[in-house]
């Protein structure tokens, strides 16, 4: 049985959220400020963090931020569930390594599908993980000077090196994996983050596009690894100019 810590400072929120997610067979668990949740995931690390982004004392981006910096809490996936949804706020969320994001309000049924695709996704690694262990993969990945550190998700250019979040390492991993084809963002919801189809939105796969390139590419207007293809989607393969993001 899964365990969701539910994180906001609006108790009726937490208690609808919580009483849903029970009804699903998840054990919840609740805190109504960013100290309160850091403490109870120290005390007891949940499988998913659902979180607010607007609390006193302490914002959800700061906890997000403070557990992807803690190796032994960095992997638990957090989804934002914010009344927040201008551009600067999701671009501060996913920078600080969520997960996923819904606006309130939203129906429970979508976040119960949320949920479940995150809780695959990481049930799905963990699985890989085991399997590498009997059979390990190779320590790194390239391609041209793209290289990807698997056992720390560092990716490293000529311009340096950059820690992924867990979501951009799984979208890095997939497309050096797979270089040269090209993927839609349907199937890069499917395929990389497991979301049953229907249920992930397509705006998850553009911010972690655009924040891979911010990490990747010398001049992420105009890449030169993780091209868009007009109407079709993305693919990872090194060119020797830039061209349209």
């Amino acid at each position: 049985m899964a365990h969701i810590l539910v994180v906001d400072d609006e108790k009726d929120l937490v208690w609808t959220v919580t009483q849903g997610l029970r009804f699903q067979g998840y054990a919840v668990s609740a805190a109504y400020d960013g100290l309160h949740a850091l403490r109870q995931v120290q005390a007891q690390p949940p499988d998913l963090i659902l979180l607010d982004i607007v609390m006193p004392g302490m914002d959800g981006v700061e906890v997000c931020h403070r557990l992807r910096m803690n190796p032994g809490q960095g992997t638990i996936p957090v989804i934002f569930l914010t009344a927040r949804f201008e551009l600067q706020n999701k671009i501060a969320a996913f920078t600080a390594g969520a997960d996923d994001y819904i606006c309130k309000p939203f129906d429970m049924r979508e976040l119960i599908a949320r949920v479940q695709a995150v809780l695959r996704r990481r049930s799905y690694a963990d699985t890989g993980a085991q399997v590498h262990a009997a059979e390990p993969e190779p320590h790194c990945l390239e391609m041209g000077s793209l290289h990807l550190d698997l056992n720390a998700a560092i990716a490293q250019t000529d311009a340096g090196c950059a820690q992924l979040t867990p979501n951009e390492f799984d979208l890095l991993k997939f497309l050096m994996q797979n270089p040269g084809h090209l993927f839609s963002t349907k199937q890069l919801l499917e395929d990389v983050w497991k979301y049953p189809p229907g249920t992930g939105d397509p705006a998850l796969v553009r911010w972690h596009v655009r924040n891979v390139r911010l990490k990747i590419e010398p001049d992420p207007s105009q890449p030169i690894y993780l091209h868009t293809i007009p109407r079709h989607g993305y693919k990872l393969a090194p060119t020797s100019a830039p061209v349209a993001a």
